[in-house]
């Protein structure tokens, strides 16, 4: 492990002026953050750990009946959390997805959201489009486990389950830097890689998320989050989907492990398995035309499968019982 120094900063505003520092990075759970420095796969002279800032591990309601959860908030805390359990159980179920149990009682929200992606050739060293090498090597090479939908020119994909969740349920990222705090919805926090195959996230230089928010209008309905893993526990999803079928009748399908960022099925299904009255056949033409879209790579397109599978279990779930 490279050396470092360590800070533990008791305010906000101490925790932005120490991140200005050169080489520092942000600390929370270091579940992944600390592996990615032992692998070179990140570089830092300085870890700011987050967990003293008043409010970072708090999980509150809100008073328009939403609820706030600090970015410093344990997965394992969310997931048994007797309020986001019964009023946002897709979020609760994607938190008691991830990892194992030490990995949930140390990982963090804000954490996970935030992780690198686990594509081999990035967390080996190899050069690659994200660590300024020429050409993406998974699209001749190895890319089972690589993105089927919005890839291009990187394929990786992000392997947050909580962040399907918060897709899924609209929630708000709060970001705080030097300058202000501000939101960004759930379903911009991911930058394509289209755009910048460098960028990640909304992140810029110096910001961190504080704590993301759910409104009230996400709680209750129908969810559900589902994950399909190559082990069956204690790892990253091959594919995954939150469904959300909420009170006023709007549903949200949500597909992770496919893409770069949370994957949200075309309105026009959503709308049509919201009318309901949906037969065996129309499952599955749906299920299909969701999909539509998906190039997978030489060794991948078993996910269309898993995702297809998912999306009519889901569908199903949703529309009986109206």
């Amino acid at each position: 492990m490279p050396s470092f120094a360590y800070h533990r900063p008791d305010s906000l505003r101490d925790a932005l002026d120490r991140l200005a520092l050169d080489g520092a990075r942000p600390l929370s759970g270091g579940t992944d953050l600390l592996v990615a420095l032992e692998e070179e796969v990140e570089h830092a002279t300085h870890l700011v750990d987050l967990r003293r800032i008043p409010g970072a591990r708090e999980i509150t309601r809100s008073t328009d009946g939403g609820v706030r959860i600090g970015a410093a908030a344990r997965l394992a805390d969310i997931a048994t959390h007797a309020d986001v359990g019964a009023r946002w159980p897709a979020l609760a179920q994607a938190c008691d997805a991830v990892g194992t149990t030490a990995l949930r009682h140390m990982g963090t929200l804000g954490g996970n959201l935030c992780q690198r992606p686990r594509c081999w050739y990035l967390r080996r060293n190899i050069p690659c489009l994200k660590n300024g090498g020429p050409s993406c090597p998974a699209e001749d090479g190895e890319n089972r486990y690589l993105a089927i939908l919005g890839g291009g020119p990187c394929h990786a994909v992000h392997p947050s389950d909580p962040a399907v969740a918060l897709t899924a349920l609209d929630a708000q990222v709060e970001i705080a830097g030097a300058g202000a705090t501000r939101r960004v919805a759930m379903s911009a926090f991911y930058a394509p890689p289209r755009a910048d195959v460098t960028r990640e996230t909304a992140l810029t230089a110096g910001e961190i998320v504080t704590a993301v928010e759910l409104p009230a209008t996400s709680a209750g309905g129908r969810q559900r989050y589902d994950k399909v893993m190559q082990r069956g526990a204690w790892d990253f999803a091959l594919v995954s989907l939150a469904a959300c079928r909420r009170e006023d009748g709007d549903v949200r399908l949500v597909l992770g492990g496919v893409g770069p960022r949370p994957w949200r099925v075309d309105h026009s299904v959503e709308q049509d398995v919201a009318s309901g009255g949906l037969s065996v056949e129309d499952v599955a033409t749906l299920a299909d035309r969701a999909l539509y879209d998906a190039r997978p790579l030489r060794d991948n397109d078993y996910k269309i499968a898993l995702a297809a599978a998912l999306l009519r279990r889901a569908m199903t779930d949703l529309t009986t019982r109206l």
